[in-house]
C-alpha cells in the first residue's frame, strides 16, 4: 500500500551575502608633488602609471577621486597605509573611505 501521508520537503538554499564595498578616496592638497602621488598610487594600489596619473589629475582638478573599491577592511587598511606613507615623507596627502552606493 502506498504511503498517502507524504509531506513535501522544501529545500532551503542559503546564499552568503556579499560584503558591502567601500571606496578609497584620494583628497587633493596643494603641497604634495604630483610625482609622489603617482608613485604612491602605483605602489599601494598596484595601478599602472597611466591610471595613477589619471587618478591624480582627477583629484587635482575636482578635489577628490575614487582610487579603488574594496571590502571595508581592505579599503580602510589601504587608505591608512597610504596616508601614513605620505606623512612619513612629510606630505599632508589624505586618503579616506566611504561606503559604495
Amino acid at each position: 500500500m502506498a504511503d498517502t501521508d507524504t509531506k513535501r520537503r522544501t529545500e532551503t538554499v542559503l546564499k552568503t551575502a556579499k560584503p558591502p564595498l567601500h571606496k578609497v578616496i584620494l583628497f587633493n592638497d596643494d603641497y604634495t608633488p604630483r610625482e609622489f602621488v603617482v608613485r604612491l598610487l602605483k605602489a599601494e594600489f598596484r595601478v599602472p602609471e597611466a591610471q595613477a596619473n589619471a587618478i591624480m589629475l582627477t583629484a587635482h582638478t575636482k578635489g577628490a577621486c575614487v582610487v579603488a573599491v574594496f571590502t571595508r577592511e581592505i579599503a580602510e587598511e589601504k587608505a591608512t597605509r597610504a596616508t601614513e606613507f605620505a606623512q612619513q615623507h612629510g606630505y599632508p596627502l589624505l586618503f579616506g573611505t566611504e561606503p559604495e552606493d
